[in-house]
């Protein structure tokens, strides 16, 4: 029997693909094997992000070739699609596939043999208009499903349209059907993931609002969770519906990038400042205890030092989270090459150490609001270093004593000391009444 390893660079939507593909190698007859380990067969799925996709892809090659030099190795994904030519150059690299090619590969090969020349299979990418499903299953507690791909917006710094192609997804149906799989199988949560998710049926009747009301009916399904919403797409009828839903969890996944009004139109973003304030604001009024947390980039063309400290001064005025940063990284065929003044790299770079600072005080002012609260927490697999850990459905990471009992459990519990990592010690209710009747007998 053959080994397959897998290794996966980028987002969550990587993730639940390659999942998938596993799954398809598993169902006929591959057996599955890490990618440290030695392998028959390594899979890697690229990301194509930031400019340091080329390099973190020679390094997994490397990687797969010293546990195996006579290994099948296949690159697949974005960067794939991008520099498909760039990737055949890499010694060692036996097929390259494209988006729309990669779900092919247990079916291309009978042998998987190492080639003497690269292969490479890729299509234009106006030919990629076919949804491929996708779920993550098998390694963790929450399931990652994949709802939409592509996308159909021409952000300057992105070059996702150009390796996924325009935005598609399925029916809501299939949807469905996918979610009450992954319940059967166990999963308490699941996370709605895409490349723009809220984009959900685009040039249907169906929309995101209609879908996540959907999965909203799943019997069994305790969970969901949304990954990243476009503000101009996160309506206020999804805000209600967070709000009623007893499954839908209150933390939202807000993308702004910058919080300068003339830096948003160079990033031919859909939104401006102002409308972005009204979502916060609103997910405040009607989810007081939701957590927010924010996409920003640094150091994009054109933001000069008075633009990022005005994005800055934004943020820091918002009652969001915490924040994910992303230093700027120059990508072919984007519309920011021709935009200037460049940014030289260290003021970028210091540009994004001064929004992670931000992004700490802001996570920590978060954590620290429930201190005292008793919130349900969905608890991993798995013995931490003598701890278990899970996540509020705020998002707050908590740890207690490890108890295997409380493995893929939904547990009220009463949040505690904040460690230096961010982590939240808590108590369970038994353990809370043992301490209580405890003092009780003290005190008598």
């Amino acid at each position: 029997m053959q080994t397959v390893a897998f290794d996966t660079l980028g987002c969550k939507l990587n993730f639940t693909e390659t999942s998938t593909i596993r799954r398809d190698f598993i169902n006929q007859g591959y057996q599955v094997t890490g990618f440290d380990n030695k392998a028959d067969i390594y899979v890697i799925n690229t990301c194509s992000v930031t400019q340091d996709a080329n390099r973190a892809c020679r390094k997994r090659v490397r990687r797969a070739l010293r546990k195996n030099p006579d290994a099948f190795v296949a690159v697949v994904g974005c960067y794939a699609q991008l520099e498909a030519d760039e990737i055949a150059e890499i010694d060692g690299v036996d097929v390259v596939l494209g988006t729309k090619e990669k779900f092919r590969l247990p079916d291309l090969f009978d042998d998987f043999v190492k080639h003497e020349k690269t292969i490479v299979y890729k299509s234009d990418v106006n030919e990629i208009v076919d949804f491929h499903n996708a779920f993550s299953s098998g390694d963790r507690t929450r399931a990652f499903l994949k709802v939409q791909d592509g996308c159909s917006y021409t952000c300057s710094f992105c070059t996702i349209p150009l390796a996924r192609g325009k935005s598609r997804s399925p029916k809501i149906e299939t949807v469905v059907r996918n979610a009450e799989h992954l319940v059967s199988e166990g999963y308490k949560e699941i996370v709605v993931t895409g490349v723009n998710a809220g984009d959900f049926g685009r040039n249907t009747d169906e929309n995101f609002f209609m879908l996540l009301s959907a999965l909203d009916r799943v019997e069994g399904l305790e969970r969901i969770r949304t990954s990243s919403v476009e503000p101009n797409l996160l309506h206020e009828d999804i805000i209600r519906l967070t709000a009623e839903s007893d499954k839908i969890q209150p933390h939202f996944h807000l993308p702004l990038q910058s919080g300068s009004d003339r830096m948003l139109r160079l990033m031919r973003r859909r939104y401006n400042s102002d409308l972005y304030r009204k979502r916060v604001e609103k997910i405040r009024e009607l989810i007081p205890d939701a957590c927010i947390g924010v996409d920003v980039i640094t150091g994009h063309p054109g933001e000069t030092k008075e633009l990022f400290r005005e994005s800055f001064d934004f943020i820091d005025s918002l009652d969001i989270s915490y924040l994910h940063v992303f230093t700027y990284s120059e990508r072919p065929d984007t519309h920011a090459l021709n935009l200037e003044p460049v940014i030289p790299v260290p003021e970028r770079k210091e540009r994004t150490h001064q929004l992670r600072r931000l992004s700490a005080k802001k996570r920590f002012e978060f954590d620290t609001r429930f201190f005292g609260q008793t919130r349900p927490v969905l608890f991993e697999s798995g013995n931490n270093e003598g701890f278990i850990q899970g996540w509020t459905d705020n998002y707050i990471r908590v740890a207690l004593p490890y108890n295997p009992v409380l493995e893929n459990r939904i547990v009220p519990v009463q949040l505690g000391k904040r460690s230096k990592d961010g982590v939240l010690f808590g108590k369970t209710e038994r353990a809370i009444l043992e301490e209580e009747s405890v003092i009780a007998s003290i005190v008598e």
